[in-house]
């Protein structure tokens, strides 16, 4: 007997098709056109430390243009084998999984003030909608950097049908359920009644592995795609003939609301995590912030100050995140008028002197808990904006020779930072 949904208009389908092939075609000449394109762009060291150098080395660097390629190939590709839900095609396109939304660039490659040989792997954050019948909640009362994300069914009684009729898994019997549809992302994806990432994590990559039109258009353009284990994120080898590769793992995120944060699959590879455990991500915020800042400052001084730090953390403990924290909260409390190229000097000096004052005092708050200075045009949970400020250097201060090295490696840092601009 067959599946309630699995049946679907036959114009339907032929209209998702073509489009599919049209933009698999378009896809392809835009590659062709930028790898051309690669091969005749030079960029000089002088340009690449300029804003306009920045553009450039973002947009004529063959590893971004491949991972947008295959961004857009793998979503269009997936969205189309959701939308199908043909009787013959895989099960793992059938029944009720998460749906895919749009996804974006974490980490600072993406922000264009990081040098690329320093982001050896290239992550994007894909976001995740609950399917039909369901929905996702964060635990009540829940602000923390670590929480579990409970799936609940509701009713679909009165909903008006979309694509495919379904039946409710609330109001429908069991006999009907188990004959007539697939099971519930309950008994797919969860454990218990919650989320599992490393669950989510091998669902997605066996839809990698089966999306046949990714890994043929990859093969024309003669790169071939590996998927590589994983248990909390979907990552991608991408190798091309010449023998150059590129490494991109797909984390996934449940947004919160309306607003720009989400819960996401990342997590330290040092500290266990609970497989139904997902990490906050302020990315999206983080991402906002900065452009938004860029937009009122003179030039893109800024730009150039992130870019000098980043490189001289480099074999230090200090991560760009905090990095980008210590920015963050300076862009709120210096007029962005001061961030300008004559002033540059300036500015790096802040940044030293609040990393510093930092580390004397063990505390580096997050710049999205209880922060009341953040612009209107980020979006918030509420719990988040009246939540108590968060400290980054917590275990500094719960580790006293933790707190010695952070100070030692604070002056050598301070040592690299003199030695590239003055000699």
């Amino acid at each position: 007997m067959p599946m309630v949904g699995d049946e679907l208009n036959e114009a339907t389908r032929y209209r998702m098709q073509q489009r599919s092939e049209m933009l698999t075609k378009e896809m392809a000449q835009m590659l062709q056109e930028l790898q051309q394109q690669v091969k005749e762009q030079k960029i000089t060291e002088q340009n690449y430390l300029t804003w306009s150098g920045l553009l450039s080395a973002a947009s004529w660097n063959w590893k971004f243009w491949v991972t947008a390629g295959f961004l857009l190939l793998l979503i269009v590709g997936l969205s189309c084998c959701f939308s199908k839900r043909s009787p013959k095609s895989n099960d793992l396109l059938k029944g009720f999984f998460p749906e895919l939304g749009s996804a974006m660039g974490v980490g600072s490659a993406f922000d264009c003030w990081s040098p690329q040989e320093d982001e050896p792997v290239h992550r994007l954050l894909v976001r995740l909608k609950p399917p039909r019948g369901h929905t996702f909640c964060l635990e009540p009362g829940t602000v923390a950097n670590k929480s579990r994300i409970r799936v609940e069914l509701e009713c679909t009684c009165t909903a008006q049908p979309r694509v495919r009729p379904m039946l409710c898994f609330l109001h429908s019997s069991k006999e009907q359920l188990r004959k007539k549809q697939k099971p519930s992302l309950l008994h797919t994806l969860c454990t218990g009644s919650y989320l599992d990432v490393q669950k989510t994590a091998r669902w997605f990559q066996d839809l990698v592995r089966e999306n046949k039109a990714i890994v043929r258009m990859l093969r024309v353009r003669y790169f071939l795609l590996t998927v590589l284990p994983s248990r909390r994120s979907c990552k991608v080898e991408i190798k091309h003939i010449s023998g150059k590769t590129i490494l991109i793992e797909m984390i996934f995120g449940v947004q919160l609301g309306d607003s720009d944060i989400f819960m996401s699959s990342e997590a330290r590879e040092d500290i266990f995590s609970p497989s139904t455990m997902w990490t906050l991500s302020c990315a999206r915020a983080e991402g906002k912030f900065l452009w938004l800042m860029l937009d009122q400052t003179p030039d893109y001084s800024l730009l150039s100050c992130l870019q000098v730090c980043t490189r001289v953390l480099a074999g230090t403990g200090f991560s760009s995140y905090t990095l980008k924290t210590v920015v963050m909260h300076l862009l709120t409390t210096t007029p962005l008028t001061a961030w300008c190229r004559t002033h540059f000097l300036l500015r790096l000096g802040d940044i030293m002197r609040y990393l510093c004052r930092c580390l004397e005092e063990k505390r580096l708050n997050h710049f999205f808990f209880g922060n009341e200075k953040i612009p209107k045009e980020i979006v918030l949970p509420p719990a988040l904006e009246r939540a108590e400020p968060f400290n980054l250097f917590q275990h500094l201060a719960q580790d006293p020779a933790a707190h010695e090295q952070a100070m030692r490696e604070f002056q050598e840092l301070q040592h690299r930072l003199t030695t590239q601009l003055f000699f």
